[in-house]
């Protein structure tokens, strides 16, 4: 009869136990870490703004890094697409603005998707989407014989996750410089 007692105790301390406090201090832990989230953000920013300033002051003329922080060296694709957006045409002429004043420099531009769809499918977008830019950039005046393709499908993906933010950042297509 004892255990039935101590059990029945013990499963009324465990409901006290789970009364409104713990949602209370819950709701209170989850408001300061979103003022916290939201501080570090803003710490990051300044941080990241005043790296890139720092960058452009030891950033080497015609280099990877000039052509990364001075032009950028991706454009994003829709869903199931290999259509070159409007804001990727503004990247893509900026790119061949550089390339024109560069000549010397050569680039591998890569294809890639999101991780939905089978892996052939994928490295055919892959492909369509790294022909796109290709294309586009040769329309600009850049000479086919400095502009290389690969298809690289869902196998390296920039953003880990299966919701839309990671999936609109994996649709890219990604120059490199040639080494």
């Amino acid at each position: 009869m004892r255990i039935h007692y101590i059990i029945i105790i013990t499963s009324l301390l465990f409901i006290a136990a789970c009364n409104k406090k713990p949602k209370e201090v819950m709701n209170k832990i989850t408001e300061g870490s979103s003022s916290q989230k939201t501080e570090q953000t803003k710490q990051n920013e300044n941080i990241n703004n005043q790296d890139t300033a720092d960058l452009r002051d030891t950033i080497v003329p015609g280099s990877a890094k000039d052509f990364l922080i001075n032009v950028g060296d991706r454009v994003f694709f829709d869903f199931d697409s290999s259509t070159i957006t409007e804001k990727a045409q503004t990247t893509l002429k900026g790119q061949a603005a550089w390339l024109r004043a560069y000549p010397s420099v050569d680039l591998i531009i890569q294809g890639h998707t999101d991780e939905r769809g089978t892996r052939e499918y994928n490295l055919a977008l892959g492909e369509r989407r790294a022909n796109s830019v290709k294309s586009y950039l040769i329309a600009l005046g850049i000479a086919s014989d400095r502009l290389q393709t690969i298809s690289y499908g869902k196998e390296r993906p920039a953003v880990l996750g299966s919701n839309e933010e990671a999936w609109r950042q994996n649709r890219r297509g990604v120059s490199v410089f040639v080494e």
